[in-house]
């Protein structure tokens, strides 16, 4: 058996998990084993993506969880992180041409 911890941060509330799995447990069929899922209805859990201490992962369903984890269920985001910057700099340089 080995320890872990879920989070999910949703927009209105965030819930750490502490849970004991299997030796062996994917880190989808931990997220699973942790209860989370029945607290957010929202969540796709064969779709949703999952990470291990910030770093995203892309075999959720092969790679083990080892002890001390911290499982991470992402949401989606509501913009993307590229176009905001892009569009904050095109502001910033519209501004900056306005002033002079």
């Amino acid at each position: 058996m080995v320890e872990i911890e879920v989070v999910h941060a949703a927009v209105d509330r965030q819930v750490l998990v502490a849970v004991t799995v299997p030796l062996g447990t994917s880190v989808r069929r931990a997220v699973h084993l942790s209860g989370v899922l029945e607290q957010f209805p929202g969540i796709d859990p064969a779709t949703c993506p999952l990470g291990i201490f910030g770093r995203a992962i892309s075999d959720a369903d092969v790679r083990a969880v080892q002890a001390g984890d911290r499982v991470e269920i992402y949401r989606p985001l509501l913009a993307d992180p590229k176009e905001v910057r892009r569009l904050r700099a095109a502001k910033a340089a519209l501004a900056r041409q306005q002033n002079t």
